[in-house]
């Protein structure tokens, strides 16, 4: 097998925690085949872009991202996969100026096709990967992302996901028990001899997980057994779930979190608290759907945090839905919001709705959900003022500067002359402090 120790890789990774996943592990086997890894800023032999399509915007950056590694280095080989690149192949070439376009379904092998790439002309791969072929990466030596699950087969009205992601499909259990096994015993780089310490569950609809399976089998999996098999098989202090559709939860899942390795954070997409708009988007709850979830997850995960998706300006959203969808958000109390105004996405039946919304009437009402939403968020994180929490320390951002996170998901930063870099401590929290919170470490 050839090796390139005389050869640079950047990678950049736009999206979802799906595509961060595949980034982390692919940065992993370039370093494997001799690749040394720069940032994308720098002047690299390689470029790879991961790209989002979810919005325009994120169609737009991920463009931008590809002039930018061409700037770079103009003799370089531009890569570009991910979302974007399923959806929009063509004009990747002509267009963005990209040398090879790697589709999502063929990531898996997209390290070997970089390496065979350097020096062979353009080409579009497609069709030979299966998400197994994705594993899992250490992020910053702290947290490894673990891929479970990829596709979607719920089409909601606004959403490219399903046509650039494909069907679902579902990684055998027995293979994450194996890679969270070996995450939590390896001491990547200095932290010799400690593992990640918290391992993040990821897919594109995780909530799916199983679906795909043949059911003349008799050892079916859900994402309930899944969770309590990485539990029960491995000794990873911390598991996190990432995003999980509410349709796909029902209350007994939240005895899990019985296990205080199970992190109190909650991602559950709203998109919208009026029910007509959620008609019109597909969705397959109710408001009173979401918020009996909501209650009965606080009932049982005390200190749960629970954080959203939001959209804004859907076509045919009226005033009055507008403001019903509000007062919603405002009563469910969410710890983060992520707030979008409405992207049309070519194909999707959005599109073709009647009753288009201005762009300026979205950009006011982003705004007052965002405003909305940073109160409870900040209400939220008071709430733990004078507590002790447990904080896994990534980094140290400057002299004895500390940054971490909660298991509940909240940005902690501490003064502290000892090395707690991949450590989980109980610590003091003592202010607020940005969008984050001021905490003194215990021991």
């Amino acid at each position: 097998m050839p090796t390139f120790y005389d050869r640079s890789a950047a990678l950049v990774t736009l999206g979802c925690k799906v595509n961060q996943s595949e980034s982390e592990a692919l940065g992993r086997r370039l370093s494997e085949r001799g690749l040394r890894l720069v940032p994308f800023d720098s002047s690299a032999d390689l470029y790879i872009i991961n790209t989002c399509t979810v919005t325009a915007t994120a169609d737009r950056k991920s463009r931008q991202l590809i002039r930018r590694a061409r700037r770079h280095n103009p003799s370089s080989l531009v890569i570009v996969t991910g979302c974007y690149a399923s959806v929009h192949r063509s004009p990747l070439h002509s267009v963005a100026q990209a040398d090879l376009v790697v589709s999502n379904d063929s990531k898996g092998h997209l390290a070997d096709l970089a390496l065979e790439a350097l020096g062979h002309a353009t080409r579009t791969v497609t069709g030979v990967a299966a998400p197994a072929d994705v594993g899992a990466a250490p992020h910053g030596h702290t947290r490894a992302f673990v891929k479970a699950q990829d596709g979607c087969a719920d089409f909601c009205a606004y959403c490219i996901v399903p046509y650039a992601r494909g069907r679902p499909t579902s990684v055998p259990a027995q293979e994450i028990v194996s890679r969270i096994r070996s995450l939590a015993s390896q001491g990547p780089g200095r932290h010799q001899g400690q593992g990640c310490q918290e391992v993040v569950l990821s897919g594109v609809h995780l909530g799916s997980y199983g679906a795909d399976q043949d059911h003349s089998s008799t050892d079916l999996y859900d994402l309930r057994r899944l969770i309590v098999q990485i539990l029960r098989d491995t000794p990873i202090p911390r598991l996190r779930l990432s995003s999980l559709e509410p349709q796909d939860i029902s209350p007994d899942l939240f005895e899990l979190w019985r296990d205080p390795r199970l992190c109190r954070h909650l991602h559950l997409p709203l998109q919208s608290g009026c029910n007509r708009t959620l008609a019109r988007m597909r969705r397959r709850y109710t408001r009173q759907d979401f918020a009996f979830l909501v209650e009965e997850a606080r009932r049982a995960i005390p200190g749960v945090s629970i954080t959203t998706d939001l959209i804004a300006g859907f076509p045919g959203e009226s005033p009055e839905d507008f403001l019903e969808s509000l007062a919603f958000v405002e009563g469910m109390r969410f710890a983060r919001a992520h707030v979008f105004p409405y992207s049309p996405r070519p194909g999707t039946l959005a599109v073709g709705l009647p009753d288009q919304v201005p762009e300026p009437v979205k950009r006011e009402r982003c705004a007052r959900l965002r405003a909305v939403s940073q109160q409870s968020a900040a209400a939220f994180r008071r709430g733990f003022l004078g507590q002790t929490l447990e904080v896994l320390w990534e980094e140290r951002a400057a002299g004895n500067r500390w940054s971490g996170l909660t298991d509940n998901y909240l940005r902690v930063s501490a003064e502290s002359a000892l090395f707690l870099a991949n450590r989980i401590t109980p610590t003091l929290i003592t202010a607020l402090e940005g969008e984050g919170l001021k905490g003194s470490v215990l021991a």
